[in-house]
Parts: structure tokens; sequence; C-alpha cells
């Protein structure tokens, strides 16, 4: 299976809880996907709020036929980019996380590693409006081999199901 006919196996995975996109996405994406959670507590009535609490997760995924180290630097920077352009940190954020999943029919083996050592994070006024996370996954699908970054270890169950 290639790396085209496995991202809708994929998308199917993130239905269910994300807002999938596509169909006109920007380059060099195709497809987008996100999370949306908001969460307020309430002592007896809505006025007297206690707490509110604002999750979101930003999720990029690219298809390659030979994932490059280049090519590698290019999708980790523009998606960190993308997704940190919609981030809005204010009183009640909690997290925004932003998320690279790339399906390639080969990566090399310094792509790999590049990408095992992706680490960005950010936290908006120390953390009192939130913070930023970066997962990156990559799935070679001539070996079956993942690639992840030490926050991207979680999405290792949903690529891990997809049939080489």
């Amino acid at each position: 299976m290639t790396a085209r006919e496995a991202l809708p196996g994929l998308l199917k995975s993130f239905v269910r809880y994300y807002d999938i996109k596509d169909e006109g996405v920007e380059a060099p994406f195709a497809a987008e996907a996100e999370f949306h959670s908001h969460e307020e507590q309430f002592f007896l009535i809505k006025q007297a709020k206690l707490s509110e609490a604002e999750s979101k997760e930003f999720v990029f995924f690219a298809i390659s036929e030979h994932l490059t180290l280049e090519e590698a630097k290019r999708l980790d920077v523009t998606a960190w980019t993308r997704g940190m352009s919609r981030v809005v940190p204010h009183d009640g954020h909690r997290s925004s996380d932003v998320v690279l999943i790339i399906l390639a029919d080969q990566v090399d083996a310094d792509a790999a590693a590049y990408l095992k050592k992706c680490k960005r994070y950010e936290s908006y006024k120390h953390t009192l409006h939130g913070w930023s996370h970066y997962r990156v996954i990559v799935r070679d699908m001539s070996t079956g081999n993942l690639s992840f970054n030490r926050m991207g270890r979680t999405l290792k169950k949903v690529l891990g199901n997809i049939k080489s």
C-alpha cells in the first residue's frame, strides 16, 4: 500500500473527534484536522464560574514518495509555524498542540533521525495562559517502520494499525 492509498484510512481514525479538511488544503499538506475542547465549572449558577479550560490540537498530514532530510525540515518548520499562527492564548487557555503526521513510501535515515530529535515547546505567560507541545510521527510504508519524537510516541497506536 502506498502512502497516498493509506491516507483515507488514517483520516477515518480521526473523524470521530476532529474536524477534518482534506480538500483545499494549503501545500505541502494533504489534509488537516482540528480538535477543540472547552470545559467550564460553575458553583450553583453560571455567573459563579470556578474555572475554564480550553484545549486545541492542530494536525497536519503530509504525503511523500521519498522523504529526504530537506523535505523533512521543510515540513517540520511549516507545520509548527502554521499551527502556532492559530494559537490564541488567554485566561482559560490550557493547551494548543501541533501534530505533524507524515506517510512516506520511503524515508531516508537522516530524515527519520532529524524528526526523532524535533523538540518544540511554547509556554504563554509562564503557563498561566497555557502551553503548546509538538508531536511528530513518520510511517515508512515500504518497511512499516515508525519514527517519532518523544511527544509523538502517543500516536504510535494510530499509525501502527495501517497496513504496509
